[in-house]
């Protein structure tokens, strides 16, 4: 089988595991960079053109697209659509996923539990804001923020309305949730395969840092999820169509409560943490889905 994973840095973690996996059932990957792809639209054959050569001879592709490239990243997967090219991540679920306020309608729409969250557009009544989430503290994240960046904890009421003065000044589109307490700073990552939990973290903010992200100092830990938080991880990533992915959610006095879904999760953090063979799983899934 011959598989591409689209993705503009081909020394990371996450792409060197899913090479090696591939390689190991005898499957030939390259690492394409979607930037430099040239999209041919023709009703009889569209196809995508890659240093000097055309890509028509791809039996699947996987997605790793980073947020800053979405909008021709997509573009180059719709076309691989188009050729009839398996994907592990449709260019229409990357964009919902990448879309948080899109993403978070869908799902609330769909009974998934969340922190209460508000979206406003440069409203000047800051006040009026917090109280729709139950005051300060708050955690007010930028529409576009990733991996922690573009996220902040306003402890206090003045703070709050301070950080969204500021954001409104810029014209940053922000959402203000709620700070769960009891979550004590942890969240859990679930990654999903084929629809299912194939394996779970626990990860812990360091010392006074709110967020969890590894890639800011936090630490990981193997969990087993209950019934609920397997129940919301499957059916999150059921509702906004991705097969791959990776569901973050806070554990809380209400139950589990579902934070955001990643549609290109990094394998390094809960590989490491769970001992589980994450890209192993991936290449399973394109098998049983491309007829070899």
């Amino acid at each position: 089988m011959n598989i591409v994973i689209l993705s503009r840095n081909a020394n990371l973690y996450s792409t060197d595991r899913i090479i090696e996996e591939a390689e190991n059932k005898g499957h030939h990957v390259e690492v394409i960079d979607p930037l430099k792809c040239d999209i041919i639209i023709e009703r009889e054959k569209p196809t995508i053109y890659y240093k000097n050569k055309y890509l028509d001879y791809v039996d699947a592709v996987i997605p790793r697209i980073g947020a800053s490239v979405t909008f021709y990243g997509c573009a180059v997967v719709r076309q691989f659509e188009m050729m009839n090219v398996f994907t592990t991540a449709t260019s229409d679920a990357i964009l919902n996923s990448r879309d948080k306020l899109k993403s978070l309608q869908r799902l609330s729409k769909k009974g998934i539990g969340m922190p209460k969250t508000v979206f406003t557009n440069y409203t000047r009544d800051a006040r009026e804001v917090l109280q729709h989430v139950g005051g300060a503290p708050v955690i007010i994240k930028l529409l576009e923020g990733t991996q922690g960046l573009g996220v902040v904890l306003a402890e206090t009421k003045s703070a709050a309305e301070s950080v969204l003065e500021a954001f409104n000044g810029l014209q940053a589109r922000v959402i203000i949730q709620e700070f769960i307490k009891e979550a004590k700073g942890a969240d859990i990552r679930a990654l999903i395969v084929d629809g299912q939990v194939v394996g779970a973290m626990k990860r812990q903010g360091k010392e006074g840092e709110f967020r969890s992200n590894l890639h800011r100092g936090g630490s990981a830990n193997i969990i087993k999820l209950n019934e609920a938080e397997l129940k919301l991880a499957m059916r999150s990533a059921e509702v906004l169509k991705l097969p791959v992915c990776g569901v973050d959610m806070l554990q809380s006095e209400r139950g589990p409560l579902l934070l955001e879904v990643n549609s290109t999760p990094g394998l390094e953090g809960i590989e490491q943490a769970t001992g589980k063979n994450i890209a192993k799983s991936i290449i399973s899934y394109i098998e049983r889905n491309v007829n070899k």
